[in-house]
């Protein structure tokens, strides 16, 4: 599992058909067999190692619940007016009307996967799991008792002898209301963000090295690194253009076609050449234009701006 897991992590990076074309063929790249086995290790020791040492002390799901609670919140919690005393009593003896339902079979603190007593009260280690619930109905099954000794509900609850129906008439109140509206909020960035992502994006990097400089003909050219990323799976054809100055072209032609794989980054040279006279020296704005050929699966036309340097006269 922790293998299975470091593989998943990496395949965010690199393409998943790519990655089990290597692993059939046990071919990773040195960066990818690092972060793979990174990822396993580290998954490893957490998961079977530290194991509940990781909710008790690095995970903060706690620490934000303690915040979010109030008298009204559905919590774990033992019913001590039940269940004291505990302990175990002898049937047919007076010694058995006198004790509560909690036998002390300490089941609950066993199926704890933190290891903690919640007849002590909700503590800050508990997760949230709910199995010291599913452990005490068993044994409260076996004993004939009823269950519900240590179940979901509320502080107020508890106190007041609440029914079923009284706590949720009281689930609907302004921090419940308003967290929902958050969460809700939140969803719809989330589901927007992935709707509208943009399948292809471009960033455009000056040469700062060959910025400016004649070539034949007396034209100015120069140079650009085009860092292009297709988030689709499949391979996608590209025209890039340029605009902005009278007779500005890439490398005497009007455009470049270039072709980038599923899922990568492509880094693209790109020698743009103007006339001396087509703009004033100095830096001049200019657009870079990458559209997708005719029946691409999700057509795009990405415009970055970026600036281009003409001499000045001496």
């Amino acid at each position: 599992m922790a293998l299975w897991t470091g593989f998943t992590f990496v395949a965010y990076f690199t393409p998943l058909k790519t990655l089990f074309a290597e692993l059939a063929t046990f071919s990773f790249g040195p960066w990818e067999s690092f972060w793979i086995l990174f990822y396993a290790a580290f998954t490893y020791v957490l998961a079977a190692v530290l194991r509940e040492q990781v909710c008790k002390y690095m995970c903060p799901y706690a620490r934000f619940q303690s915040v979010m609670f109030d008298s009204d919140t559905m919590i774990i919690t033992y019913d001590s007016e039940r269940g004291e005393p505990r302990g175990a009593a002898r049937r047919k003896t007076d010694d058995a009307s006198k004790k509560g339902d909690c036998i002390d079979c300490l089941i609950c603190v066993q199926a704890c996967p933190t290891g903690i007593d919640i007849r002590n009260g909700l503590q800050y280690e508990c997760i949230g799991c709910a199995a010291c619930v599913d452990a005490c109905d068993a044994v409260m099954d076996r004993i004939k008792k009823p269950r519900g000794l240590i179940r979901y509900t509320t502080e107020n609850a508890m106190k007041q002898h609440w029914s079923r129906q009284e706590i949720l008439r009281h689930v609907a109140r302004p921090r419940t209301l308003i967290y929902s509206a958050i969460l809700v909020l939140v969803i719809t960035v989330l589901l927007a963000g992935l709707a509208l992502r943009p399948t292809l994006r471009m960033d455009v990097l000056p040469d700062r090295i060959a910025r400016e400089r004649e070539v034949a003909g007396g034209r100015i050219e120069n140079v650009y690194r085009l860092q292009i990323i297709n988030l689709l799976e499949e391979p996608r054809t590209l025209r890039i253009t340029v605009t902005g100055l009278d007779g500005l072209t890439i490398s005497n032609e009007q455009e470049r076609v270039v072709t980038v794989p599923g899922g990568t980054r492509e880094a693209v040279t790109v020698d743009v050449q103007a006339p001396m006279e087509s703009g004033e020296p100095g830096a001049n704005p200019i657009q870079f234009h990458l559209e997708t050929q005719p029946g691409d699966p999700s057509p795009s036309h990405r415009i970055e701006k970026s600036t281009f340097m003409l001499p000045r006269l001496r």
